[in-house]
């Protein structure tokens, strides 16, 4: 197993447990992802809690783990060939623990490519339009006169969801009936938008068939609504 003291990040967020996964991150619909995909996998980690309000994320030890200043980031003590492995993006963090647990990604060589496309999808679409509609409809771009934007990405989001939705018919998940990093990556984002960005009325949530179950599915899980809460805010 590695020393982490060479990793500058610990210098600013010191490793109580070094022989843990350390998690870099906040309850943002994009952290949540890798420390859900943690507590469904039970792989030990220590959570640090990165605070955007103090700008944790632009200081050269954040930076230095993730150039791009962005959450969530890993470093894993116990990396491939027993040498530490530091990580940035949450697709990537997904794939990487998935991988090492063994698990929340198929071993068929076809399910796992198509749970990859997934993934994928989410990283790609999802993501990216459910952040900007909730600019454009809650935040500084609300006071934006021109509303072509918000209608923009409100009918991309109602279009996603619409994938999603076909996706999830005759399915309890997105691979079927095995739960995967492919759900995992969009809980958050789904959670998000119908909530902290109150667009429930607006993409049309309820009026979807299967989603909404999925979502309430997911939301079910012991390990998600524990993954929902890490890191906890430091009192």
């Amino acid at each position: 197993m590695g020393d982490l003291s060479h990793f500058p990040i610990t210098q600013r967020w010191p490793a109580q447990h070094p022989d843990r996964i350390q998690l870099y991150s906040l309850t943002t619909p994009n952290g949540v992802k890798v420390s859900i995909a943690l507590e469904e996998l039970g792989l030990p980690y220590e959570p640090h809690y990165v605070d955007f309000g103090r700008q944790d994320q632009k200081t050269p030890e954040f930076r230095s783990l993730n150039p791009y200043g962005k959450i969530p980031a890993i470093i894993d003590p116990n990396g491939p060939g027993g040498n530490p492995l530091a990580l940035f993006e949450s697709g990537a963090i997904l794939l990487y623990l998935a991988e090492k647990a063994g698990a929340l990604l198929p071993r068929d060589p076809a399910l796992r490519y198509e749970t990859i496309q997934w993934l994928a999808f989410q990283i790609a679409g999802v993501g990216p339009i459910f952040g900007q509609l909730g600019y454009f409809h809650k935040f500084d771009g609300r006071e934006i006169e021109d509303k072509r934007p918000l209608d923009r990405y409100v009918a991309e989001s109602r279009r996603l969801l619409d994938v999603v939705d076909a996706r999830l018919d005759g399915r309890t998940w997105i691979m079927g009936d095995d739960f995967t990093i492919a759900d995992i990556a969009m809980i958050g984002p789904v959670r998000n938008l119908i909530g902290y960005y109150g667009a429930r009325e607006l993409v049309e949530f309820d009026a979807l068939k299967h989603t909404p179950a999925w979502l309430e599915r997911a939301l079910a899980r012991p390990a998600v609504q524990r993954g929902l809460n890490i890191p906890a805010k430091p009192q």
